[in-house]
């Protein structure tokens, strides 16, 4: 486990060993993680530019407020949108790559406390749209922006690194997938979806994280007797933690530059999903630790069988079959 203390100390470097004036954007950021990475990336940083989307006005408005009294030199700009559509995320990237040639870090933690298998307007499961194909279309959308930058180019997506489990072929979206299987369903189909990006931007780092137990609004649903029996990771450690997988040189692109923050004594450079040191995309725990080998060889088999390819495969039709609906409603 990486040390809390060790976590700190890391992160209190990032001003003096990544450039200054690095451009984030933080999606699902108006409570919760998001909001707590938002603010230690505020507070660590220098003349940060941060662009964050969200659902609340009157969230944002205050996460601004309290972001200005950390950091008065940085830039922190809102869009209010709801990013379970494909179209709304397609214009938020439009606005922001015209805003923006470069983009140092992407943070996904958009989500909500569906069960129900309720759809979008555009007729994607809501949990899988949150989870899966909105993170994923922002990373399409955004990437050349992350691979012209300099300095740091990363992307941290924030679900359940190292629990992937079964996927099953004929339901992706998982609008079937028994609820026990769930977690390691759309678990796998999110780094196996990663896994195929990596794959074409070898210089830029993607970690898919698990974020332990963390009280926030994505586990209200919960029985309060259940709540009551769970032990919590603080909020403000989650986010010093989170901050820590965006930033450390302990999540490396696979080629290219070297990029994040040194890595403390005793800290080695992780394992990727790969096997294979530094390769470039993570599935990491709570503790800021590789996935375990019985993950890894899962995986391992699941590439095998061709299936980050077939993930890639379902998703472009997905992407396709909403943009061609889009088109056809304009008209």
């Amino acid at each position: 486990m990486v040390s809390l203390s060790t976590v700190r100390a890391s992160n209190s470097l990032i001003s003096s060993t990544l450039p200054a004036s690095l451009v984030a954007l933080f999606v699902g950021a108006t409570s919760g993680i998001g909001e707590a990475t938002l603010k230690k990336f505020a507070h660590y940083t220098t003349n940060p530019r941060v662009y964050f989307v969200g659902r609340s006005q009157e969230a944002a408005d205050r996460i601004v407020t309290e972001c200005r009294a950390l950091n008065p030199a940085g830039q922190y700009i809102f869009r209010k949108a709801d990013v379970s559509l494909i179209r709304v995320v397609d214009e938020v990237c439009e606005e922001i790559k015209a805003k923006e040639p470069t983009l140092n870090i992407l943070f996904l933690s958009c989500g909500v406390p569906s069960m129900d298998r309720s759809k979008t307007d555009e007729d994607i499961h809501l949990l899988a749209a949150l989870n899966y194909y909105a993170r994923i279309r922002f990373i399409t959308n955004l990437l050349p922006l992350l691979q012209c930058a300099t300095g740091h180019r990363r992307v941290v997506s924030v679900g359940g690194g190292g629990h992937e489990g079964e996927l099953d072929t004929t339901d992706f979206s998982a609008l079937r997938v028994p609820l026990d299987k769930l977690r390691g369903h759309l678990t796998s189909l999110v780094t196996l979806g990663l896994e195929s990006i990596a794959q074409a931007a070898p210089d830029v780092s993607f970690v898919h994280d698990y974020p332990g137990t963390v009280r926030t609004k994505l586990i209200d649903y919960l029985p309060k007797e259940v709540l009551q029996t769970l032990e919590f990771m603080p909020l403000n450690e989650s986010g010093e933690r989170q901050l820590y997988m965006a930033t450390s040189a302990m999540f490396p692109p696979a080629e290219g530059v070297f990029m994040g923050v040194p890595l403390g004594d005793g800290i080695k450079v992780a394992v990727g999903t790969s096997g294979a040191v530094g390769s470039g995309m993570y599935s990491v725990g709570a503790d800021c630790e590789s996935a375990p080998p019985t993950t890894q060889e899962l995986l391992g088999v699941m590439r095998e069988d061709g299936l980050v390819e077939e993930v890639r495969r379902h998703t472009d039709g997905e992407f396709q079959r909403v943009t061609r609906r889009k088109e056809s409603s304009s008209v």
